[in-house]
C-alpha cells in the first residue's frame, strides 16, 4: 500500500516537473530582432508608457511579429489597445480578444506571434488591405474607426521614412 501511494506521488511529482520545462516556449525568430533605435519600437513603448499599459514589455514583439507577417507595424499594438486596453484586461494571455477570448495562449507573447500568424497567412486575412482586416476581426463600422484612430495616434505607416523621431 505505502509503495503504490509513493509510486503514485512519484507520477505526479514527475508530471508536474515535465509540464514546467517545456511550458512556455519563446516563439520569436531569433534572426528577427528589433533594433533598440527603431522609431517604431520607441514609438509603441512611448504609447503604452503614456497610458501605463502592461503591453509596454512587448513592444519589441509586436514590431518583430508584423515585420515577420508582413502586417502594418501599427496593427497589432492597436488591436491590443482596442481589445484590452494594451493587456490592462486580457483573458488567457489573450490581448486581442481572439475567438471572443475564448482562446487560451501559454503566454502572451505566444499570442503576439499567433495572432499575427492568423493575421499575415491565414486564407480568411492575407493579401487583405487594413480596412479589409478590420471588418473581417470585427464588422462592427465603429471598430474599424477606434482601431484607425490609435494608429493613427501611434504614427505613420511609414514612420522610420518620415524622420517623425
Amino acid at each position: 500500500m505505502m509503495t503504490k501511494a509513493l509510486s503514485r506521488g512519484l507520477v505526479v511529482i514527475a508530471g508536474l516537473l515535465a509540464g514546467q520545462t517545456a511550458a512556455d516556449p519563446d516563439p520569436r525568430p531569433a534572426d528577427m530582432a528589433v533594433s533598440k533605435t527603431d522609431p517604431r519600437l520607441i514609438r509603441v513603448k512611448q504609447f503604452f508608457q503614456e497610458r501605463d499599459c502592461p503591453a509596454q514589455v512587448y513592444a519589441a514583439d509586436f514590431i518583430t511579429a508584423a515585420d515577420q507577417h508582413d502586417l502594418d507595424w501599427r496593427l497589432l499594438p492597436s488591436l491590443s489597445f482596442i481589445e484590452s486596453g494594451g493587456g490592462k484586461v486580457a483573458y488567457n494571455n489573450n490581448m486581442f480578444g481572439w475567438d471572443n477570448c475564448k482562446l487560451k495562449f501559454r503566454s502572451t507573447r505566444e499570442g503576439i506571434y499567433r495572432v499575427a500568424s492568423k493575421l499575415g497567412k491565414s486564407r480568411m486575412y492575407r493579401k487583405k488591405n487594413v480596412d479589409q482586416v478590420l471588418k473581417l476581426y470585427n464588422p462592427r463600422r465603429e471598430y474599424t474607426t477606434a482601431v484607425k484612430a490609435v494608429m493613427s495616434q501611434l504614427g505613420p505607416a511609414e514612420l522610420a521614412q518620415a524622420g517623425v523621431f
